[in-house]
């Protein structure tokens, strides 16, 4: 159809205008402006809930007529942040203080889970978690549920009202818990596939199997988390790999004729190209290489890390030229301390440099879009503003406060090198106040 046809051709499109940031490829492996997409006056056409047209407002605007044309002057449009990992039953013990991993686990963990057999109880944490999410900028998240499985139909439930692209399992734990969070390897296997078959693709949503990590579960229940990656090959596999050095340890004990941590899921038949593993802290160099080996992801935990005390993630091996492994950035709230992907992206930024390693803005942005799509497997839907994929996207206002307001006082960046220091701003001071606009499927989300 063309503007010839007539302006009723074009009613049911709409237009959003101002500048936009995408990705179009890794800026780890070429140049970083080989890498992304930069219009300062851009227009971006939604059809349905799809992305018709984008590019120069004045290369396009004429072929589309009078559409209805949002305006975002002094703002900067992004695809949607991706989390990779993150816990939605934990939502409420955010910020509990003093502990590593495995006391935290049984002094604040486990006591909150306990609390979602109740479903009420996960259907109104669900709406608070899902809430929180797109206040900041978050519009698809791959999450732990708990072990029982109302708490997927309630996070699911919630997820599919807001046309949400989310992805969540039941967790499978069968040992090394208090007793009311342990399933068994048989029942885990039931009810995970019982709810495979209730929300596995239904609408924008998807299934992960998700035992929890390998210090509680056994060999049998890991043996049939992999039979259901086998009978259902389009799910994801969702889980923790060598987040602390006490863990590791345990997980020796537990398995000792086992090659390794990484290995305990591999013999189970877990280590796939849809799957993704938190954390990775502690993984050796023969670890990361089976992991790009079979194109299986990692999420990059930075807030959860420093505050666990867990250690600082070699983003610079994940991201190597020999062995490149997939990364996104992942909150990990209850540990993680920030719902905010800008403030994760803050964080790993420090990590790096305590590395003694740099990561560019534009690198941690690819790492929240679409190298969280990548790393999902949603790259072919999500991640970008290329013609076809879902309209998810947001707003942020580098003004959002006085203080950036001051620090951002002239216009758009005109230039590459003006729009790494006006990125680098909105993740060093930025938090949920900057984004002033979550859209959803081509439709503004009222939170």
């Amino acid at each position: 159809m063309s503007a010839s046809d007539g302006q009723s051709g074009w009613s049911l499109l709409k237009g959003i205008r101002g500048s936009f940031l995408d990705f179009i490829d890794d800026p780890f492996y070429q140049p970083e402006t080989d890498s992304l997409r930069y219009i300062a006056d851009g227009l971006l056409v939604l059809d349905n809930g799809k992305i018709k047209d984008f590019g120069h407002y004045a290369d396009i605007k004429a072929k589309y007529g009078d559409i209805s044309i949002i305006e975002y002057a002094n703002r900067l449009i992004m695809p949607g942040f991706i989390d990779t990992h993150i816990h939605y039953p934990q939502t409420g013990m955010i910020a509990a203080y003093g502990e590593q991993l495995l006391e935290w686990l049984n002094q604040y963990t486990f006591p909150t889970e306990s609390k979602f057999k109740d479903k009420a109880y996960a259907r109104e944490v669900a709406e608070i978690f899902l809430n929180e999410l797109l206040r900041n900028g978050t519009t698809t998240a791959l999450v732990f549920a708990c072990v029982f499985p109302q708490s997927v139909d309630a996070f699911f439930e919630a997820a599919e009202r807001r046309n949400l692209c989310m992805i969540a399992g039941k967790v499978m734990m069968d040992r090394n818990a208090p007793e009311v969070l342990c399933d068994t390897a048989e029942s885990s296997y039931q009810e995970t596939k019982a709810l495979i078959q209730k929300w596995h693709k239904r609408g924008r949503l998807h299934y992960a199997v998700t035992p929890r990590f390998a210090v509680t579960s056994t060999d049998e229940q890991l043996r049939l988390a992999g039979k259901l990656l086998a009978e259902f090959p389009d799910v994801y596999l969702h889980t923790h790999l060598s987040e602390n050095v006490d863990e590791v340890a345990w997980v020796k004990q537990l398995f000792p004729d086992y090659e390794g941590y990484l290995d305990t899921y591999d013999q189970a038949g877990l280590v796939k190209e849809r799957s993704v593993f938190a954390h990775g802290v502690q993984l050796t160099d023969k670890e990361f290489k089976r992991l790009a080996e079979a194109k299986s992801a990692v999420s990059f935990c930075p807030t959860s890390n420093l505050f666990l005390g867990s250690g600082l993630f070699k983003i610079e091996q994940a991201k190597s030229k020999e062995y490149p492994v997939k990364v996104g950035l992942g909150t990990d709230v209850g540990a993680g301390t920030s719902f905010s992907m800008l403030q994760t992206a803050n964080e790993a930024y420090k990590v790096a440099q305590l590395r003694r390693q740099k990561l560019s803005p534009f690198k941690a942005l690819f790492l929240a879009t679409l190298g969280g799509a990548r790393a999902l497997c949603l790259d072919d839907v999500l991640g970008n503003f290329d013609i076809g994929k879902a309209a998810d996207f947001i707003v942020l206002n580098p003004r959002a406060t006085p203080l950036m307001a001051f620090r951002n006082a002239s216009e758009a960046p005109s230039n590459l090198q003006e729009l790494a220091d006006r990125t680098f701003s909105l993740i060093m001071m930025g938090d949920d106040r900057v984004v002033e606009a979550t859209y959803i499927l081509g439709e503004r989300v009222s939170i």
